[in-house]
């Protein structure tokens, strides 16, 4: 919260000189004490988002990839016609245990090309590929790995 204070402070005012950012400083200092005492807020929650943080930026990086990488594979598939595509609906149990990282996972199979999540019932995904080879690896995938983080640090 700190950072975001700060940086809307920043942007608010359209400039950064070094007056700006010693207010700016001081400022998102005084409302993070006033969200830590009146809107249940706490430093360590603080610490966690920073931490957090860092680990997000990777998992967007490996969504990214993945996003390139079945893009040219579904582009691969459809523009060379020498084999026939084999759509297949895969439904398989994860054990993620908050709302927040099954749609999380729900999000980054739908953002991946070639593949859509279907439905989201408990811990149950159905997925609709649009090949039968890109339903391999699907339940294991790195991004399972990330949201267990996530969920590990929360």
């Amino acid at each position: 919260m700190f950072l975001i204070y700060f940086l809307l402070w920043i942007v608010f005012n359209g400039a950064v000189t070094l007056e700006i950012c010693l207010f700016g400083l001081t400022i998102a200092g005084e409302l993070l004490a006033f969200s830590c005492r009146f809107m249940d807020y706490s430093l360590a929650r603080e610490r966690r988002v920073y931490r957090n943080a860092f680990l997000f930026l990777r998992y967007c990086r490996l969504l990214v990839t993945e996003i390139v990488r079945a893009n040219v594979n579904a582009m691969r598939m459809i523009l060379t016609q020498r084999e026939e595509i084999e759509p297949a609906l895969v439904s398989f149990r994860t054990d993620l245990k908050s709302r927040a990282g099954k749609a999380l996972l729900a999000n980054a199979i739908t953002l991946t090309p070639g593949t859509i999540t279907v439905t989201l019932e408990g811990a149950e995904y159905t997925v609709h590929c649009l090949d039968e080879s890109m339903a391999e690896g699907i339940q294991d995938s790195e991004f399972v790995t990330y949201i267990r983080k996530f969920e590990e640090t929360i």
